[in-house]
């Protein structure tokens, strides 16, 4: 059973920067494509970024597109996701999933593992 856990996460001010860790334990991440999504309260969960099985596929929400960058290092089991230029609107819970198979989704649906987030603030 894949199990992921998020860590990385914390108050920063706007304009500042984090890298988030979702770290994997289990069967091996190379098998599993990962995405990122977060929700903030009184919204709905939405996607933020994505990579596919061998982190040769990307794709970002617009609205983080030039800010976000998404990575994985398979040896380590592990994804990230480093954040720059944080905004206030950036402020949610973050969390990271998992799904079986070669290309990524920006579809939380699509998903079969999930860890259990962690919190950004972004505030001055």
């Amino acid at each position: 059973q894949l199990q992921l856990v998020e860590s990385g996460g914390g108050l920063v001010q706007p304009g500042g920067s984090l890298r988030l860790s979702c770290a994997a334990s289990g069967p091996t991440l190379a098998y599993y494509a990962i995405g990122w999504f977060r929700q903030a309260p009184g919204k709905q969960r939405a996607g933020v970024s994505c990579i596919s099985r061998r982190g040769d596929s990307t794709n970002y929400a617009d609205s983080v597109k030039g800010r976000f960058t998404i990575s994985r290092d398979n040896a380590k089991n592990t994804v990230y996701l480093q954040m720059n230029s944080l905004r206030p609107e950036d402020t949610a819970v973050y969390s990271c999933a998992a799904v079986r198979g070669y290309y990524c989704s920006m579809d939380g649906f699509n998903y079969d593992y999930w860890g259990q987030g962690t919190q950004v603030t972004v505030s001055s």
